[in-house]
């Protein structure tokens, strides 16, 4: 194959952190035969859309900029325009066979196809991959990244918990870790390269398993490996949050205390419906622990509205669990049937207005929370890694805390990439408003 650096990639991506973790392994890939990244469709030789499915909201934005993305095909007919990820096994016939919208399809274990399905898309034969693989974790293929300061870097791949609502053990497979070994190395050459911070991505990161190597002990040694590096990692399963993590996290200053922890219900009998494999009592023994090992850190959940049979007390009980924990932030949504799961066969689905109803009370409850919280910061001196230009105004630069909270603050003599202080003005549920403090750290 001709590897001249002359033809362009344009990619977006949709879903979670992991899509972008595979955006990045994707750009490696395409690079190697001489794809340079895009920012503009436009120009683009080869267009690729990374898509999510784990909520049909996700998934049907997806599909309506695919058929935009059509229209750069009709204006030059030689531009290759694939879909990748999770809704690539799902929606196979719809975006191939069907509505001929796009070229090549390719699931999320098959990204090493993708040079010859592109040569396959220019002699006009359309390719579809989706097979998942009990092994694949492109353990060697190092990630195209475009900017230096925060990484995410991926360290397992599928998920076994299935949990009657998730699609991701028929979209991503079954779980495979990747070695201990590739994982610091790569943590060390992120580091040489001037990246500040890194946070390790698994649909389960704590059921990380390198032969006999679990979480705790990956994330010891990639915090030992730079310890001016800031760690982060995400996302947790209650079940697998074990005592000796939590420890780890404990002992090490560059290990950030924010701790992502879904809990999805408040009520036994929807956790149970949900094969959650834990009860609100052992969650909140869980929570308890974690504040007591370490009362600086930050807490925010998954929160599931309207799962099927949900009642009105089951409803209650999600908004007592909110206030009990009082979490920094969540990330809340109404159920989203998905094919293929067992809660899409449970039937007794709550009404829609009904769903809206209660997601709303949840918003309503958890962002006066977080509010309360962030307000008790005003007038204290916070340890910011400073990220990008604020999205507010060209004089103000945006960073964020260990605990991580957005930070806005006038630029001064600041710069991307430096741990700054900042001392906390004033506050909204979702930032932090500050003063940029002399010196640098």
């Amino acid at each position: 194959m001709d590897v001249t650096k002359t033809k362009k990639v344009y990619v977006e991506t949709y879903g979670c952190q992991m899509n972008v973790a595979d955006t990045e392994v994707v750009l490696s890939v395409v690079n190697a035969v001489g794809y340079l990244p895009t920012n503009e469709a436009a120009e683009a030789d080869l267009i690729l859309v990374n898509t999510c499915s784990v909520r049909d909201n996700a998934e049907q934005r997806a599909q309506k900029r695919v058929s935009e993305l059509k229209e750069h095909k009709r204006r030059n007919p030689d531009v290759v325009i694939g879909v990748l990820g999770c809704m690539a096994e799902r929606l196979r016939t719809v975006l191939v066979e069907k509505n001929n919208l796009v070229d090549i399809v390719v699931g999320p274990d098959e990204y090493r196809r993708l040079p010859k399905l592109i040569e396959d898309a220019k002699a006009g034969e359309r390719g579809i991959a989706v097979k998942l693989s009990r092994v694949e974790n492109y353990d060697d293929i190092t990630p195209l990244r475009t900017e230096g300061i925060s990484a995410w870097l991926s360290v397992m791949r599928g998920c076994d918990k299935f949990c009657t609502f998730c699609v991701v053990p028929f979209t991503r497979g079954r779980e495979r870790s990747r070695s201990l070994k590739s994982v610091v190395d790569e943590v060390a050459l992120l580091s040489r390269q001037g990246f500040k911070e890194v946070t390790l991505l698994g649909q389960n990161v704590n059921s990380y398993n390198d032969g006999g190597a679990d979480f705790a002990d990956l994330l010891r040694a990639v915090a030992e490996t730079d310890s001016a590096m800031r760690i982060r990692f995400t996302t947790s399963h209650p079940q697998d949050m074990s005592d000796k993590l939590i420890e780890t996290i404990a002992a090490h200053r560059n290990i950030c205390k924010y701790i992502h922890l879904p809990v999805q219900s408040g009520s036994n009998r929807i956790l149970k419906l949900m094969n959650r494999t834990y009860t609100i009592e052992q969650y909140l023994g869980l929570m308890d622990r974690i504040k007591r090992a370490i009362p600086e850190a930050s807490f925010s959940t998954d929160i599931i509205a309207g799962f099927p049979t949900e009642s009105p007390e089951d409803h209650r009980m999600t908004m007592e669990i909110i206030k009990e924990v009082r979490y920094d932030g969540a990330y809340m949504f109404k159920y989203s049937p998905r094919e293929n799961t067992k809660a899409f066969e449970m039937g007794a689905d709550v009404a829609e207005e009904l769903k809206t109803e209660r997601l709303n009370e949840i918003i309503e409850l958890q962002n006066g929370i977080a509010f309360d919280i962030n307000q008790q910061l005003i007038g204290t001196d916070v340890e910011v890694l400073v990220e990008r230009d604020s999205s507010r105004s060209t004089e103000d630069l945006l960073g964020r805390t260990d605990t991580n909270k957005k930070t806005v603050f006038p630029r001064g003599n600041a710069a991307v990439g430096e741990l700054r202080r900042v001392r906390i003005d004033r506050a909204n549920a979702q930032t932090l408003f500050g003063t940029l403090l002399p010196g640098t750290n």
